[in-house]
């Protein structure tokens, strides 16, 4: 490995002998048999993320939903095959086509038009006596941080963790990609059915419509970021009666909807 200065610059050049990177390829997300998503993620966390991201997609509601999640192939991760019971597949035939909007967008419609088309299969949060204080927001974000090893050797990873209303770490993973993430994280708890205890979202990234979504879809009022959120994220957030709080430095919180759920004390 090479290290040199150039006029105040630090040039490094590994060489033979590079830091370690973070892994990324591709998984095949099978439905019914046939090809449904190729998502590119950190390897690991397949089955996991395979039933987030059914999940999130509107194809499953719940663990009963599935009648099977296993590799295509023994000797193979990356591709993962998910075949729902018969009763399912009546209720999602437009899902398994492909012929309704959830996280695909497509030219000419609005962020208004994705709101209402996602109140189709999403219903708003009702009022909940759910209150978070924020030295918890800031435990949260210190207990993922902790937990970030993947970041710690890479410094190239997102990451994604779920917190009871105590603020217990319920799940966490770690994933090139922040949606991955997110759905690794969902997909722990909702094949184990534990995902009800799941409350409050941490995610390392910013907030965008899509996560605000994998939240709503996964009944998780609370959204913490590390980053800002997107102006459709906060409105999308309000119509489903969300909170979305992001933390700066362990001592600044600034929320952005749904403040009701969050106290000083």
């Amino acid at each position: 490995m090479r290290h040199e200065e150039s006029d105040g610059i630090s040039i490094v050049d590994e060489g033979d002998a590079p830091q370690e990177l973070v892994g990324e390829e591709p998984l095949s997300i099978l439905v019914q048999g046939k090809p449904y998503a190729v998502v590119m993620r950190t390897p690991g966390d397949e089955l996991a993320h395979a039933a987030g991201f059914c999940l999130s997609e509107g194809i499953v509601d719940s663990p009963d939903d599935l009648h099977h999640i296993d590799f295509c192939k023994k000797d193979a991760s990356n591709a993962v095959a998910v075949s729902l019971t018969e009763q399912r597949q009546l209720q999602v035939p437009d899902r398994l086509e492909r012929r309704s909007f959830l996280s695909q967008t497509s030219c000419g419609i609005c962020g208004k038009e994705v709101i209402q088309d996602l109140l189709q299969v999403v219903q708003p949060f009702e009022d909940d006596d759910l209150t978070i204080p924020a030295p918890r927001i800031v435990q949260c974000v210190q207990s993922l941080c902790a937990r970030q090893a993947m970041h710690r050797t890479t410094k190239a990873s997102h990451a994604a963790s779920l917190f009871d209303a105590e603020g217990r770490l319920l799940a966490v993973a770690e994933d090139v990609g922040r949606h991955n993430a997110v759905d690794k994280a969902v997909g722990q708890l909702f094949l184990m059915e534990e995902l009800p205890q799941a409350r409050i979202m941490l995610v390392s990234s910013r907030v965008s419509f899509e996560m605000i979504q994998k939240a709503a879809r996964a009944r998780i009022p609370v959204v913490l970021a590390l980053s800002h959120p997107t102006a459709l994220a906060v409105e999308l957030g309000k119509t489903l009666n969300m909170s979305v709080i992001t933390i700066r430095g362990n001592t600044r919180l600034t929320v952005y909807c749904g403040g009701h759920r969050v106290h000083g004390a």
